[in-house]
């Protein structure tokens, strides 16, 4: 053994010192859960063979009565008496396949990984990495059960469609682009093809929708196939999605059917520019006309006498909150909420409680650790509504709330802008 791995054992090992004070022997106190890597093996004929070469290359685990050759994590493998060897736990197995793989002059940024959409990973392979792009897609499908159809985008998504679909190759697998998702307890099925879909966005989909109460309005200017609105539905908000991809309605309308949301989701399939006031336009005769949602009240099966009726959610005559998530061009679309109620003064503070909307815009900008992206997206709002916001609390006058979503490239960054409109705009006759 090696004097790194006594040092290891030596570590792990270590009498606590709660234990070093104990006058009773409490073994809890020496268990260690310790994450690691596995070699699968398919042939137990083969463990002996696989171990003397992961003992010689110095992967495996080793430590004193540690037996290294374990039962399969996976619970079904394992039932058919398949083993495993256990690694050290500094190997991470998709780097270290690549490596082995690949010349060493490709070490540096090996392309692991990857988005999921289903059945299908979406890899985005580059330059040097494209002479390898097939053996890289069978390594993700072989370590990757629920895989079974790898692909490779051939150019960038938002610059060559103005629906955020892109051109692909089938690396390993069908090409079978009809997937089914689930997201905040929703089931998304769609044409990966076809519709935009990011699974790295989900945790932005929950915060937004977060921020939204039941019984509000919502209108969702690039709704796509509803990431947003139909979790939103779920909660009893009223949201009016609107997405300009014929196939993005479509499917809007088929995932708000299936997540029995049609009482709060209306899908719509307009040009973002026109549905912002159009949004805005037919909320308000919805609410003038009395529309509401129709909620049936729960109770027992055997309950005696007639069914109670359904509780009426009335759709209200403002909206709350915009979303935009369209982030390379978004902000371009703010100049349209100029004169947004125009003449509808009356409907909002100081005359009732209730405050003009909120706007989430999601955009790009350069990442960098001090204020230059933030200044950048005050600036590009500004071009457009006419008010220079500073970065601050959504909530007050003047000001916009810039969170960083998420790296898209070393030098790229998304960010989520959101602010009040301000009254001079809303009220600012309509263009």
């Amino acid at each position: 053994m090696e004097d790194s791995d006594k040092q290891v054992q030596m570590n792990i090992f270590r009498a606590p010192a709660a234990a070093r004070a104990a006058k009773t022997l409490d073994r809890s106190l020496f268990s260690r859960t310790l994450p690691t890597a596995a070699a699968s093996i398919k042939d137990n004929r083969l463990i002996s063979k696989y171990r003397k070469q992961l003992e010689k290359t110095k992967e495996v685990f080793s430590l004193d009565k540690f037996d290294v050759c374990a039962a399969d994590p996976d619970a079904a493998l394992a039932a058919q008496g398949k083993k495993c060897l256990v690694l050290k736990p500094h190997i991470k197995p998709d780097v270290d396949i690549m490596r082995s793989i690949l010349p060493e002059d490709l070490h540096g940024e090996i392309p692991v990984g990857f988005n999921t959409a289903g059945h299908v990973a979406h890899l985005n392979i580059r330059g040097q990495y494209l002479p390898y792009k097939t053996i890289i897609a069978q390594v993700i499908m072989d370590k990757n059960p629920t895989i079974r159809t790898v692909i490779n985008k051939i150019d960038n998504v938002g610059e060559e469609s103005e629906y955020r679909t892109f051109s692909y190759e089938v690396l390993a697998g069908p090409d079978d682009m009809l997937v089914e998702v689930s997201e905040a307890g929703c089931i998304f099925k769609f044409d990966y093809s076809k519709v935009y879909w990011n699974t790295k966005l989900g945790t932005e989909h929950q915060r937004i929708v977060g921020l939204f109460k039941p019984g509000e309005v919502v209108i969702d200017v690039m709704a796509g196939i509803g990431p947003f609105a139909v979790p939103a539905g779920k909660k009893g908000v009223f949201v009016w999605a609107n997405d300009k991809n014929p196939e993005g309605y479509k499917y809007l309308g088929e995932i708000v059917k299936r997540n029995k949301v049609s009482e709060f989701v209306k899908p719509f399939n307009y040009d973002g520019h026109e549905f912002i006031k159009k949004g805005v336009d037919l909320v308000l005769e919805a609410s003038q006309r009395g529309d509401c949602a129709l909620i049936p009240q729960k109770v027992s099966r055997n309950a005696p006498g007639p069914r109670p009726e359904p509780i009426r959610v009335p759709v209200p005559p403002t909206v709350s909150h915009f979303v935009m998530n369209l982030p390379a061009s978004a902000i371009e679309f703010l100049h349209n909420f100029q004169g947004l109620y125009e003449g509808h003064e009356k409907l909002f503070a100081p005359h009732t409680q209730t405050k003009l909307p909120l706007i989430h815009v999601h955009c790009f900008a350069v990442k960098a650790d001090d204020a230059t992206p933030l200044n950048d997206i005050c600036q590009r709002i500004d071009k457009e509504i006419g008010v220079l916001l500073t970065p601050g609390d959504a909530d007050k006058d003047g000001q916009v709330l810039i969170h960083e979503v998420r790296d898209v490239a070393p030098a790229k960054r998304m960010f989520c802008a959101s602010f009040r409109l301000p009254s001079e705009v809303a009220f600012a006759p309509r263009s």
